[in-house]
């Protein structure tokens, strides 16, 4: 009978590495709050300050197709360094920084330090934990990716109250240097041989500029879209939505032809060619666009519809996060003892009821219902979003679990920036033309509009459940054949 204890330096080594992704992604969603006072002190425009984010989250997505190369070719341990170096680096310049181009230059390079962390230690978890306890500690570190998020705009909201925003900056390098990299540095092992994987610099390039392009698509087409409704000029916008579509899905196609025809691809892509895992795939990319969105949706509408200080707005995302924190390990949990049928599906029709009540009471919220109602969503929601990766990864050869990782969470990635710039481009149509922030005018269009975006979420959540459903109905026929 083999020993299916969780060994204590893996606990270690998942605190370690997910610290150090916990904290590149709390940082990331501290600065939307922030946009505002950054907007009065660089003397920038909303276009321009958005930039913070969208910059961070290219660059993110950009590097976490190298993890299926970088888990080959490096140990475990030098990646861990690397990420807390680039952490580190990245925050002393925010701290320092006093010109708008450096501070994009810190958000770089955090996001390469995010783009390292976040895969490596899923790898960690897949590659060391027990086969039973899988499911658990996927969802431990899934807190990562559903948590920090969720409590972004509260620590935003907090600290900017209270003391300059650098100061976030400040705290975040002592918990590095302090917990996560002794920790690490006692904790984080290798089981595995490394290999001399060679990087493809051509499908590198190629996988970076589909990224970009995608992501750029969906901004500039919100700018297009906002302009245009709003009686603005929306020519330049749109001309750039239009190249990055263009671009970004070239270099797609290419990207997976490339791959077909190399000895040695950057991703291998082969287990895509399975339904019931890329079925998987699409429901892990489209989810995020509502788990990641609402976060955006709950603190514009408690503010602008609602009337509540962004303190307060920040704060409503709280419960659905400290349910989140609880429940996500719990959702593992379930996975290893009854398997991923129940446990997944009965969580996100448990996650689907939140934007329905929110539809069905969306012109009478409170900020009470308004939390409640997302309380609901988030219960669901870190009950099974990380139950899907790990029973797709569990499907494919243990030899291209990397590549699904990478694939994995660059789809996330994807999806979460995907959900800001549909939900705000939704928003901003109801809004066009509805009178001066505050106005009454302009307070019912902002609830109309969220009224829009709950129709929305729930009819992304549905296509995601019925992606699941059919790829569980794929494996169960598999398995009465066997």
């Amino acid at each position: 009978m083999p020993d299916e204890r969780i060994p204590g330096k893996l606990i270690g080594a998942i605190v370690a590495v997910g610290s150090l992704a916990f904290i590149g992604i709390l940082t990331e969603t501290v600065m939307t709050v922030l946009f505002p006072q950054l907007m009065r002190e660089f003397n920038v425009d909303t276009a321009t300050v958005q930039w913070i984010t969208t910059i961070y989250l290219l660059v993110v997505a950009a590097t976490m197709p190298l993890s299926s190369y970088l888990n080959r070719r490096f140990k475990h341990r030098t990646l861990f360094l690397a990420a807390v170096a680039l952490a580190v680096l990245g925050s002393l310049i925010m701290i320092v920084g006093h010109a708008f181009p450096v501070i994009l230059i810190a958000r770089v390079i955090q996001g390469m330090g995010s783009g390292v962390a976040t895969p490596l230690m899923i790898n960690i978890i897949l590659e060391q934990s027990p086969k039973s306890k899988v499911g658990r500690l996927m969802g431990v570190g899934s807190l990562v990716i559903t948590v920090a998020p969720a409590i972004g705009p509260t620590v935003g909201g907090a600290v900017s109250s209270i003391l300059p925003w650098r100061a976030i900056f400040v705290i975040v390098i002592p918990i590095i240097l302090l917990v996560s990299l002794p920790v690490g540095l006692k904790c984080v092992e290798q089981h595995r041989p490394t290999e001399e994987a060679r990087l493809n610099s051509l499908q590198f390039v190629s996988i970076v500029l589909a990224l970009c392009g995608l992501v750029m698509f969906l901004n500039q087409a919100g700018v297009a879209v906002s302009a245009a409704v709003s009686g603005g000029s929306a020519t330049v916008s749109a001309v750039f939505a239009v190249v990055s579509l263009i671009v970004g899905l070239g270099a797609l196609l290419f990207f997976g032809w490339s791959s077909k025809r190399s000895f040695s691809p950057l991703i291998r892509l082969g287990w895509l060619r399975d339904p019931m895992v890329l079925l998987h795939l699409i429901a892990y990319m489209l989810l995020p666009i509502v788990g990641i969105g609402f976060g955006y949706v709950i603190t514009n509408v408690a503010q602008l519809s609602l009337g509540t200080s962004a303190f307060l707005s920040g704060a409503l995302v709280l419960p659905g996060a400290l349910i989140g924190a609880f429940f996500a390990p719990v959702g593992g949990m379930l996975y290893d003892r009854f398997g991923p049928v129940r446990p997944i599906l009965g969580a996100f029709f448990a996650a689907i009821c939140g934007p329905i009540l929110l539809l069905v009471f969306s012109m009478r919220l409170t900020p009470v219902t308004l939390a409640g109602f997302y309380f609901i969503f988030g219960f669901g929601y870190s009950l099974g979003f990380s139950n899907i990766m790990t029973n797709a990864l569990r499907n494919i050869a243990p030899q291209f679990m990397p590549d699904g990782n990478a694939v994995f969470n660059t789809c996330l990635q994807f999806g979460g920036a995907a959900g800001t710039a549909l939900f705000s481009t939704i928003l901003s149509v109801a809004q066009a033309g509805a009178g001066e922030e505050g106005s009454t005018t302009f307070r019912h269009a902002t609830a109309v509009g969220g009224s829009w975006t709950f129709a929305t979420m729930i009819g992304i959540v549905a296509i995601a459940i019925c992606c699941l459903i059919a790829a569980f109905r794929i494996g169960a026929k598999r398995n009465s054949r066997l």
